[in-house]
């Protein structure tokens, strides 16, 4: 594998026999997605078409960047239904995952991948997590990864003599407006797709990025209790050390 790039591959095998296969080749340093096809772009990606309410890019540019990276895929599934059963493997160069799950499930992990890869400044922000993908992964993992990607990055800003962000504030408002595009993504696939597939995996991602800002609002309760034992160890710890 080149070390300049990080290779994905995600395998559908479905209870009829058939099976689909696609490789997602990013780019190691920026997470950028590399195409390996450079097809016309239907008409559904071009930036007018339906476009999302708070895009940001200017109107000198035809395309939007997450439907031209989506077409193919979105053309893979355009006939397929939500519920068809699948087992989906995710390749990667440190281990596999496997599960027997509904189409939707595993496509909306893939569709995750191709619109935070694909150079849109509202999807950019969750770039990071790209590079330690979990596929499948529930609610609360999410949060976890989110959350620990942001205060990731206020490590960096703090030490690059930045002001961190602690209180997490800004976080749900990134994700209210990842909301946002998800809704337009789901707009313009709809209408290129013939069954629900492909809008139903969007909606899953949809919804998980609904409920993040009210789980950062609410002072991430629901995982609060896993680190009562840490906390009081890094309290003792942290009163030890000289300052």
């Amino acid at each position: 594998m080149n070390d300049d790039q990080v290779k994905l591959i995600y395998r559908f095998d479905f209870e009829n026999g058939g099976r689909k296969d696609f490789e997602i080749d990013l780019d190691a340093r920026t997470m950028g997605l590399i195409l390996r096809q450079s097809l016309p772009p239907p008409e559904w990606t071009r930036l007018k078409y339906h476009q999302c309410e708070n895009c940001p890019l200017p109107d000198t540019e035809e395309y939007c960047p997450v439907a031209v990276n989506l077409a193919s895929l979105v053309e893979a599934f355009k006939d397929s239904i939500s519920f068809e059963r699948t087992e989906v493997t995710v390749q990667t160069k440190e281990r596999v995952y496997q599960k027997d799950t509904t189409l939707q499930k595993g496509l909306s992990a893939l569709i995750g991948i191709y619109m935070v890869t694909s150079n849109c400044p509202v999807m950019d922000m969750l770039r990071p997590m790209v590079r330690f993908h979990l596929p499948f992964a529930t609610s609360k993992e999410t949060v976890y990864r989110a959350v620990s990607m942001y205060l990731t990055a206020q490590f960096f800003i703090m030490r690059n003599g930045g002001v961190p962000d602690w209180d997490l504030r800004n976080l749900a408002e990134i994700y209210k407006a990842v909301s946002i595009v998800n809704r337009g993504v789901s707009k313009r696939i709809s209408n290129a797709s013939h069954k629900d597939a492909n809008v139903n995996a969007v909606v899953i991602l949809h919804s998980v990025g609904e409920s993040l800002p009210y789980v950062i609002e609410n002072g991430l309760h629901d995982i609060e209790p896993l680190f009562a034992e840490y906390v009081k160890h890094l309290e003792t710890f942290g009163s030890t050390v000289k300052r």
